[in-house]
């Protein structure tokens, strides 16, 4: 078995049970934070985390706490589970509580979370010495069932991941590998930015399907997915291809990262392949549309894509499109919290400027 490390998982929703859940079946000794104080205190009753579905795991956790101190301040590795839209209020809590060699992986990052993430660490007087990864995406399909109890609908087989800056990785890779064997080093974090490919599914699912989701209309937010849908899906896709080949990364199309991330999965169309995938055939739609398929996919995948396409010339009138709607159907500003250029200490860089600085 690989070394036992002191792990703390922030977030104890669906990916963040799974994580603590599966890392201390692993051996691990395992922490467990979030803020809801009545989940934390259910968590402590027995400490176990039981896994079902294509994982069939039990793990203990050593406890949860609504501390973020308590559950870190010990901790080798801390994985952040928690919705991307927590990001930088998390990294400004953190900041005068990590000490040197501490290594933080974004699961996942969305799109320039591991910028976003140290560049607020920074700001808020970081001194000590840590690593901060993200990953392309969350390990696991998943769903609580209830507290301490999830459904692990599929495990993907592989799923980048780079530290900020790439000179680092290495190091994140060496370390996290022997646990899950799934990471693999992307080029830097504008790779495993560009290859949020959920970013592309989320909102558009929800808002073409919107009506039905009002109605109280329920529906399986994959596999009963149109041709017509599919086809704005992917040019969205084509938008985010495109601002990465500006930035000289070649990212997987949504069409093939479906049997990327999951062996096995075939289709002659996107369509197809959403229908054929089994890790999304249990996945329903949301109740609503104040979801965070829409309030965490704009402001931290879609508007930082569209930002950096600005950045390079490259036009994206689909992003803009969802940006507006989804600001008008929400009725909220995503701009005033979105991962900007400004926010993400990008502004007024050029396209070179931009890629030494995540090298």
């Amino acid at each position: 078995m690989e070394k036992t490390l002191d792990i703390a998982v922030v977030g104890a929703g669906n990916g963040g049970q799974a994580l603590a859940g599966h890392l201390s079946w692993m051996g691990h000794r395992v922490r467990l934070y979030d803020r809801n104080i009545s989940k934390v205190n259910e968590l402590n009753h027995t400490k176990k985390i039981h896994l079902v579905g294509a994982l069939n795991r039990e793990g203990t956790i050593d406890f949860a706490s609504a501390d973020i101190g308590e559950v870190i301040k010990d901790a080798d590795i801390i994985m952040i589970a928690t919705t991307a839209v927590a990001h930088r209020p998390l990294a400004s809590q953190m900041a005068p509580l990590l000490r040197d060699g501490q290594v933080i992986i974004l699961n996942p990052g969305r799109t320039c979370g591991a910028l976003e993430f140290k560049s607020t660490l920074e700001n808020a007087g970081l001194s000590k010495k840590v690593y901060v990864a993200e990953a392309q995406t969350l390990i696991y399909a998943c769903r609580i069932i209830k507290n301490g109890e999830v459904n692990i609908i599929g495990v993907k087989d592989r799923v980048f991941m780079a530290a900020y800056p790439a000179s680092e990785t290495d190091h994140v890779i060496n370390i996290i590998k022997p646990i899950f064997p799934c990471f693999f080093p992307a080029k830097n974090v504008l790779q495993t930015s560009f290859e949020n490919v959920g970013a592309m599914f989320h909102p558009t699912v929800v808002l073409f399907n919107e009506a039905a989701i009002e109605r109280g209309t329920s529906f399986y937010f994959y596999r009963d997915m149109t041709d017509g849908l599919a086809r704005i899906i992917e040019q969205a896709d084509n938008e985010r291809l495109a601002v990465a080949n500006a930035y000289g990364i070649s990212p997987i199309s949504a069409f093939d990262w479906v049997s990327y991330a999951y062996d096995g999965v075939e289709g002659a169309t996107l369509c197809e392949r959403m229908h054929n995938n089994p890790a999304y055939y249990e996945i329903l739609a949301p109740k609503t549309i104040h979801c965070r398929q829409i309030s965490e996919d704009i402001p931290t995948g879609i508007i930082p894509l569209a930002e950096l396409g600005k950045a390079a010339g490259v036009p994206t009138p689909i992003f803009d499109s969802l940006i507006a709607i989804c600001s008008v159907l929400l009725n909220k500003d995503f701009k005033e919290d979105g991962r900007t250029l400004k926010r993400l200490g990008l502004d007024g860089l050029s396209i070179d400027e931009i890629i030494q600085k995540v090298m």
